[in-house]
């Protein structure tokens, strides 16, 4: 019996010369499990004691009665092994995200990896030595992240990559590429959205931003304040910054319907020999108020419904259009006050009703989905 059990489980040894302890790993799966089994003296398996690694403990919790089970009905130890096997087996194909220890020349190689790409480029690395952070700069000095998780065989696998960026990240990867070659790549990526963020660099300087509130690299939309209640949002196309971008008006209607008839008119006198900054500028033929000539405050007007400026995400865009109030409110704020009044009228996505301030008449565009189909259902 001890020929069949070192055959099939050559790294499990007795440490006596009773043979009634055994320590050291089974292998399942390509994957290596800590285990020690202790035998009475008459070496009987239905007084034996099994201690797992956590790996093992881990993959093994809620089936703890079944190996038991095995443990007391299995002829002998050759036996029990193979039933502990064929548990673990199926656990393991149960559990794809399951990871075991890796073996020694994972973290060899990714010591190697690490040592031509260059330490000072490392951010961060997890307990495990699988999930990696590196940083990066472009080539007007702006700094990024790259997160790197590797498989867990050997860090040369295909890894699984993510980065803070206006498009998707597409690394391309074979069995002989590298670390330094991802991370190459990804230098690339950056490069090619340099402009890019050198556009919204400047547009962020250069006025008030009202949304987002706090833009990461990945946002591709501003919204830029004009005047009090009036602003312009734009989104750029991360790979033609340069390009005429999309444009929606927002604002008392009284004042929106001039600028928007500038931007029709002067839609022609764009050039992307200029930035979206100077262009916008032009065609709408205004200066945008700046961080230098005026106060955030002045634009950050509340709601008239909630008395806030920011009620989670959102800020107030819905704006009465008699140029005596021009009151703001937000969305889902003036949609339940329009809901509530009895007066209310609906025609099909549009919603009528009175001002909370002015009463004058009030009409509610949803530009959310949610509250867009909401507005269809019973006043």
């Amino acid at each position: 019996m001890e020929g069949f059990l070192v055959k099939d489980n050559p790294l499990l040894l007795p440490l006596n010369k009773e043979k009634t302890v055994y320590d050291g790993f089974i292998s399942v799966q390509e994957r290596d499990f800590r285990l020690r089994i202790e035998l009475p003296a008459d070496r009987k398996l239905t007084g034996a004691r099994l201690h797992c690694c956590w790996q093992l403990k881990h993959l093994l919790r809620g089936f703890e009665h079944v190996v038991k089970q095995r443990l007391r009905r299995s002829a002998d130890l050759i036996a029990f092994i193979l039933e502990l096997k064929t548990i673990l087996e199926v656990n393991l194909k149960q559990l794809p995200e399951f990871c075991s220890v890796p073996q020694p020349q994972y973290y060899s190689q990714l010591i190697d990896e690490m040592e031509t790409l260059g330490w000072s480029k490392l951010l961060f690395i997890d307990a495990d030595f699988r999930t990696l952070k590196l940083k990066a700069e472009d080539s007007s000095g702006r700094e990024h992240g790259l997160t790197v998780k590797l498989k867990s065989k050997h860090p040369t696998e295909a890894p699984e990559c993510s980065a803070n960026l206006p498009v998707p990240l597409v690394i391309s990867w074979t069995p002989q590429s590298t670390l330094e070659l991802l991370y190459n790549q990804f230098l690339l990526v950056l490069e090619s959205l340099t402009k890019f963020w050198d556009v919204l660099d400047e547009i962020d300087n250069k006025t008030w931003i009202l949304e987002p509130e706090k833009p990461s690299r990945s946002d591709t939309m501003r919204r830029i304040a004009i005047g009090t209640n009036v602003s312009i949002r734009v989104e750029l196309d991360p790979r033609h910054p340069e390009m005429l971008p999309e444009c929606c008006l927002l604002g008392a209607e009284h004042v929106v319907t001039p600028l928007r008839n500038k931007l029709n008119a002067n839609m022609h006198l764009w050039n992307p020999d200029f930035s979206v900054f100077h262009n916008l500028r032009d065609v709408l033929e205004i200066e945008f108020p700046s961080p230098a000539t005026h106060e955030k405050s002045s634009f950050s007007v509340e709601c008239g419904i909630c008395y806030a400026y920011r009620l989670e995400d959102a800020i107030p865009d819905q704006v009465c259009n008699d140029p005596r109030c021009g009151q703001p409110f937000h969305q889902a704020c003036l949609y339940e006050w329009l809901r509530g009044l009895p007066s209310s009228r609906q025609s099909f996505s549009l919603l009528f009703g009175e001002c909370p301030y002015c009463t004058k008449v009030v009409f509610f565009l949803s530009s959310d989905r949610r509250l867009h189909e909401a507005s269809y259902g019973p006043l």
